[in-house]
């Protein structure tokens, strides 16, 4: 049933009074898991994109009458909660004193202790590796691998150019290589 209401359909569902919740609450079911899937990639730990995406939705809830329709209503979900992840992981080093270093190596020791991660060590090893990774460069990188997201579409969300993001994804994929190969 999710598939057949569109967007459009949905926005105008929210943006009637009598219809507005339940309008929103299609628009949850339909991008909570991929948000969701967003934000756990980039702060690692399944507790804090859980809280993430709740934020998201509820800025989402509050910013729905200043949508403007010159972009998806994914895109500008999307970019709210790369913005809502990447203020987490900086509120997080500055709550913890951490160093930017200690942060990924508390990241990533975090992902063996996961109950909800479900990978085989190939997989850990993989994760591990994307924690190498500056926080804007990773997410690049999971937009363009995970979610095969086309260069204009990440640079609509990100601001910035395709030739800087096809750059900063195959610094990233080099990166990933030379961690992979060491280890």
């Amino acid at each position: 049933m999710m598939a057949e209401i569109s967007d459009n359909e949905i926005l105008d569902l929210i943006s009637r009074e009598e219809t507005r919740n339940y309008g929103f609450n299609l628009l949850v079911q339909k991008y909570r898991r991929p948000i969701y899937m967003t934000v756990r990639r980039i702060v690692i730990i399944h507790e804090d994109a859980d809280d993430i995406v709740q934020d998201v939705f509820i800025k989402v809830w509050k910013n729905i009458g200043k949508f403007r329709a010159d972009s998806q209503i994914y895109t500008w979900i999307y970019r709210i909660a790369v913005n809502e992840s990447l203020s987490f992981l900086k509120n997080k080093k500055l709550q913890c004193l951490l160093t930017f270093n200690s942060l990924k190596k508390k990241l990533s020791e975090s992902l063996t202790d996961d109950n909800f991660f479900s990978g085989d060590e190939a997989w850990k090893k993989f994760q591990k590796a994307l924690l190498i990774l500056p926080d804007k460069q990773r997410i690049v990188f999971n937009m363009r691998y995970f979610e095969e997201m086309p260069y204009s579409k990440i640079s609509e969300i990100t601001g910035t150019s395709e030739g800087a993001l096809k750059a900063s994804f195959h610094i990233a994929v080099k990166k990933i290589e030379s961690f992979l190969k060491e280890n």
